[in-house]
């Protein structure tokens, strides 16, 4: 027999409470594994993608923003959303030639993860970006950011000591030195 907390809640009904392009929330009427109903809220924001691009072996480039519902600036590696018809791969060739005007010719997949297991219906996909091409192309007039390469340990001490709070670039930071080290589990 199955505990309560491996049965899956159920849905009885779902009202969408607002959408734009970016995200949207709805309420949804679950049933709980004990019978007894709750209102469940739902943020759903789609797929995105973060790539952490190395200049070299021992460099990398990052983008600081002001970020408003954070209210400060931050430092962190190329991320934003996948379009509709868009393969994560693409999205993220696309977010470093927005954000920082470079195309990597090698991905290497780091992390899939739930940026929240809770409320948020995210999925970030996190890309190392080698071999780094400098694209020729005119800035994003709605991206106002600072591009900076860093050494790698640098960025790495950046994130152990709280400096970095993204939580994508902190990943794909620790997946990289994993990987460095020659950590369990590299491909």
């Amino acid at each position: 027999m199955k505990k309560l907390s491996e049965i899956p809640w159920k849905t009885l009904s779902t009202k969408s409470m607002y959408a734009n392009r970016w995200l949207s929330l709805r309420e949804d009427l679950v049933e709980l594994p004990d019978g007894r109903t709750t209102i469940y809220g739902v943020v759903t924001c789609g797929q995105c993608v973060g790539i952490l691009p190395f200049l070299d072996p021992d460099t990398v480039l990052l983008i600081q923003q002001y970020r408003y519902v954070a209210h400060r600036m931050t430092w962190e590696m190329p991320t934003g959303g996948v379009h509709a018809g868009e393969s994560i791969e693409e999205a993220a060739q696309r977010e470093l030639a927005e954000e920082i005007g470079y195309r990597a010719c090698r991905l290497t997949h780091a992390s899939t993860y739930h940026t929240s297991k809770s409320v948020v219906d995210e999925t970030a996909h996190l890309f190392l970006g080698e071999a780094m091409v400098k694209l020729e192309l005119p800035p994003d007039e709605t991206e106002f950011i600072e591009v900076r390469p860093f050494p790698f340990h640098e960025v790495l001490q950046m994130v152990l000591s709280g400096e970095i709070v993204d939580s994508m670039t902190i990943i794909a930071v620790l997946h990289a030195a994993r990987r460095a080290r020659g950590g369990a589990g590299d491909t």
